[in-house]
């Protein structure tokens, strides 16, 4: 009888695995408020790294984090466009303007602020320690969402190199369409 639950476990372990290469894995959902959508199931679920991080993922290699403050904390939409902003230097020759984009979307009954921008990222961990060494990433890119909703608000941040963040686009943006 052992070689028969053997070849059962095999059995089992392989169609998990076929399941799964095939597009089984349905992704993570992502609850914001009352919202919710479904991560793509190639962004890799990751451990919070700290209290303030709701959802942590790795995309490709970038990072999607979904920051939450309490209800009603974080600030307002402007600030939080100007620090993200201000975490980024422009191409020789160009302003921040010129390389960032700012759009402002309806997503259920959330209102959504959406930043994109690129250039040489200012990366600093932790990010608010004043004595923390300030790493410079050349060709980088962030999309950086206020999502206001009940609740909320939340702030997601995907940040990484800019041609993963290209190639990760409409995955995130349809994310994004798909809260409800």
């Amino acid at each position: 009888m052992k070689p028969l639950y053997s070849v059962l476990a095999l059995a089992g372990g392989l169609l998990l695995l076929v399941n799964h290469a095939a597009g089984g894995d349905k992704g993570t959902v992502v609850t914001l408020g009352a919202l919710k959508s479904t991560a793509p199931a190639d962004w890799k679920s990751q451990a919070a790294a700290n209290k303030f991080r709701a959802y942590q993922f790795a995309v490709g290699d970038a990072e999607l984090v979904i920051f939450y403050f309490g209800e009603g904390g974080g600030g307002n939409p402007a600030d939080n466009i100007a620090r993200w902003k201000s975490q980024f230097l422009p191409p020789e020759g160009k302003t921040i303007e010129e390389v960032s984009k700012l759009d402002k979307l309806k997503v259920g009954s959330a209102d959504l602020t959406y930043l994109d921008i690129q250039g040489t990222y200012l990366s600093k961990n932790p990010p608010f320690d004043p004595n923390a060494k300030t790493e410079r990433k050349a060709n980088y890119r962030r999309f950086g969402i206020f999502f206001a909703c009940e609740g909320g608000p939340y702030f997601i941040t995907l940040t990484g190199p800019a041609r993963t963040l290209e190639q990760n686009k409409k995955s995130f943006d349809d994310w994004l369409k798909n809260f409800k």
